[in-house]
């Protein structure tokens, strides 16, 4: 069809019946009738939203620090297994109940 005479018939259409003032009976009445039955916001749904929002950005933290976690340091002044100097930590306090008479 060609696209260029549909629009001339329908503008010529459209200027052959312009339009009116003339405004349906009651009009106002309805549009001021269906404004009071809005449904409330669903605090629900706000939250689930922006938690689906916040996702995208969380997994993207996550990998970058375990990206992170998974570098090797040369920190030179640590020569202990990090396991070893926590489980020192945790057990000096059982160690001096048994030194002590």
């Amino acid at each position: 069809m060609n696209l260029d005479l549909l629009q001339k018939k329908l503008l010529a259409a459209a200027r052959a019946h312009p339009p009116t003032d003339h405004v349906p009976v009651a009009f106002e009445k309805r549009i001021l009738a269906n404004l009071p039955t809005r449904l409330a916001a669903d605090v629900s749904a706000l939250w689930a939203r922006a938690l689906w929002r916040a996702v995208i950005p969380c997994v993207a933290v996550t990998i970058v620090l375990a990206a992170l976690s998974f570098v090797p340091t040369n920190d030179s002044s640590s020569d202990e297994d990090l396991s070893q100097a926590f489980e020192q930590t945790l057990l000096a306090s059982a160690n001096q109940l048994e030194d002590s008479p």
